[in-house]
């Protein structure tokens, strides 16, 4: 009983810790504020946005064509694809049957979500 007691102790440090650590930086930011060690006052350098250093022209939100969106996404679904399959590939003869229809019906699965976002046109680039 007394062991189980000791767990909560270490949940009650765990605690204070995450509690302690936040606020202590939040407290020392605020004091060398103070002190003049950290700016208080920023220039208009500072808020402008930067990106690659190339400066901004138009707008800070510019549209985007929402094609780079499906394309990351299929790039991504590619790149789950490659991890799933290497294990798989290494480990193929300790699978047996099981690990072939399983891979199958997950290949099966992405390429009907290939083949729907071919058919909408979600692949061309125009």
């Amino acid at each position: 009983m007394d062991d189980y007691f000791s767990q909560y102790g270490l949940v009650a440090i765990f605690v204070c810790l995450a509690i302690f650590v936040p606020m202590s930086m939040l407290i020392l930011s605020r004091l060398l504020g103070l002190v003049r060690v950290r700016p208080s006052k920023f220039n208009d350098v500072k808020f402008e946005p930067y990106e690659c250093g190339v400066q901004q022209i138009g707008k800070r939100w510019g549209q985007f064509n929402f094609r780079y969106y499906t394309f990351a996404l299929l790039f991504v679904v590619l790149d789950v694809v490659t991890i799933f399959l290497f294990p798989w590939a290494l480990k193929f003869n300790q699978l047996g049957l099981f690990g072939f229809i399983e891979m199958t019906i997950f290949m099966l699965i992405l390429l009907l979500g290939y083949v729907y976002a071919w058919r909408k046109g979600a692949l061309q680039w125009d």
